[in-house]
């Protein structure tokens, strides 16, 4: 499993006491409604052109969602009694707004003070394929303030969960892929190897969700916000993105702009990134929280992070045996990056790698399994399939093996640890996907838009704090707002009191801070 933008809500320590529950969807699983059958053998068709699609037909803008009890998600726990879940119709292909729909499956929680309500405040917590669904009822009391005035709104984006979600393989097929794919591939073997395995994922996607995989598109997901806005009855979107969310905000307000509400981007994607430039800047950013991780243990960042190379070296020589089951390189390359998207996760680290270098690989395992969404009983949630469908969707860059070894002397330079990984990670991850990409960068201009905070934190491993900067400038002048966190971690909201009273004030009253205000 590759090290793709994700945001950990939910803290890493817990959920392994907890025995390292799966994370996936919590929406129900409806299936599309009035499209044609998954495609089995024929590839995918193509994707119209996204630019200035037609009205919506008023059979659409005129839903009104059946707020009904939320059923039990694949997580854990029924939300309780205050949440609500529905389903909303959106068009399968914006271009064809009177042909096939899917479904969008939608949570809420409203208001609690009814008389000072501002609007509904819908939540995107990143990924790409993470389900608002399931994340927002077990996280909202973070967000407890927010929901005096808003109705709090989770979704799944298409592609994810109950709406349309994608499915590329089974659980043996995934378990199989960890236990032998190397991700570092050493010989022309293991080349071969993870690039057949990249392309049956992509095989397995288009047999399995063919309907759905060309129109997971960011920009398709955003236009499916605006439909659920007027569907809410909403005159602006209000917002709060996260990680992958600020990417599918900045699409938004792109499109959008003069809809644009009060919207939040916390752990910013660049961008101006290629697909180079994001395994690059996560390169930089990971290494860079571990450099800090082993400043705070006493230890020096080069000694440290060459003990770490050594360990790795010698579990993709010989991996650990842990039950069943084997800790490879790939393994504990994530079950390490894991750690580092919070600093209340690193004496987690520590204890790991203590443990690995004794010859035991559990918590390493538990770590990575965590972040695969693979439970104890060896089950598999579709995460990881939707952020792969929507990514590929997304960028129609598709690097080459011999584009991605080519990064490996620069990306090792600046990670001994984690450069080989990322640099293999731009060829593997959409290598011989069945759809053609949208664009090779996001668009997120936004003239005319409404104030939009950034925030950036200074430690962000996944979503590097130069990303910020880069969004806030892409939005325009009076528009992106710099707010910057000087700290750890990825995300600033609910760690950093400084951030979390300016986002609250900007939410609950309008409060704009001023351009480049600090934090920490």
């Amino acid at each position: 499993m590759s090290i793709r933008v994700r945001m950990t809500v939910l803290a890493v320590t817990g959920l392994l006491v907890a025995g390292c529950t799966s994370g996936g969807s919590g929406a129900p699983t409806a299936a599309p409604t009035s499209t044609p059958p998954t495609t089995t053998d024929a590839k995918p068709p193509e994707p119209s052109a996204p630019a200035a699609p037609p009205a919506l037909p008023a059979a659409l803008t005129g839903q009104r969602p059946d707020w009904k009890r939320c059923p039990a998600p694949e997580s854990g726990q029924r939300p309780g009694s205050e949440w609500r879940c529905a389903t909303v119709k959106v068009p399968l292909d914006h271009a064809k707004p009177d042909g096939a729909t899917i479904p969008v499956a939608l949570v809420r929680k409203e208001a609690t003070d009814r008389s000072s309500r501002v609007g509904s405040l819908l939540f995107n917590f990143g990924g790409p394929g993470a389900s608002g669904v399931d994340i927002l009822p077990r996280a909202a009391e973070e967000y407890g303030k927010l929901g005096e005035r808003y109705d709090l709104v989770g979704f799944d984006p298409r592609g994810v969960g109950g709406s349309a979600g994608v499915v590329c393989r089974d659980d043996a097929e995934q378990a199989a892929a960890e236990a032998s794919v190397d991700l570092t591939p050493d010989t022309a073997a293991e080349e071969a190897a993870y690039l057949k395995d990249s392309a049956a994922f992509g095989a397995g996607c288009a047999r399995r969700s063919g309907t759905v995989l060309p129109y997971t598109t960011t920009s398709a997901t955003a236009r499916d916000l605006d439909l659920i806005r007027q569907v809410l009855g909403d005159e602006k979107l209000h917002y709060f993105g996260m990680s992958y969310g600020t990417q599918l905000g900045g699409t938004y307000a792109h499109l959008f702009p003069k809809n644009v509400g009060r919207l939040v981007l916390d752990a910013v994607v660049d961008p101006t990134a290629d697909t180079a430039g994001h395994a690059r800047h996560q390169t930089i950013g990971f290494q860079r929280a571990l450099d800090n991780y082993l400043k705070s243990t006493g230890q020096d960042p080069k000694a440290g992070t060459e003990r770490i190379t050594r360990l790795l070296r010698k579990l993709d020589r010989e991996p650990l045996t842990v039950g069943e089951r084997r800790l490879t390189e790939g393994l504990a390359l994530t079950g390490i990056a894991v750690t580092l998207y919070g600093q209340a996760n690193w004496s987690l680290l520590t204890q790991a790698l203590e443990e690995a270098e004794r010859g035991s690989g559990r918590t390493l395992l538990q770590l990575a399994d965590w972040y695969n969404d693979r439970d104890e009983k060896g089950h598999y949630a579709t995460q990881s399939h939707s952020q792969r469908a929507i990514s590929c969707a997304d960028s129609s860059e598709r690097p080459t093996a011999a584009q991605a070894k080519a990064l490996i002397p620069e990306f090792r330079g600046l990670s001994p640890v984690f450069g080989a990984f990322l640099a293999w990670d731009t060829a593997g991850w959409c290598a011989d996907w069945p759809v053609k990409g949208e664009r090779s960068t996001p668009q997120a201009s936004a003239p005319g838009a409404a104030p939009i905070l950034v925030v950036g934190t200074t430690g962000d491993p996944a979503t590097p704090y130069e990303g910020a900067e880069k969004m806030a400038k892409e939005l325009g002048e009076g528009v992106g707002v710099l707010v910057t966190n000087k700290g750890e971690g990825h995300g600033a909201y609910g760690t950093s009191p400084c951030v979390t009273k300016k986002v609250d004030a900007y939410f609950l009253k309008g409060t704009v801070p001023a351009y480049g205000t600090t934090c920490g």
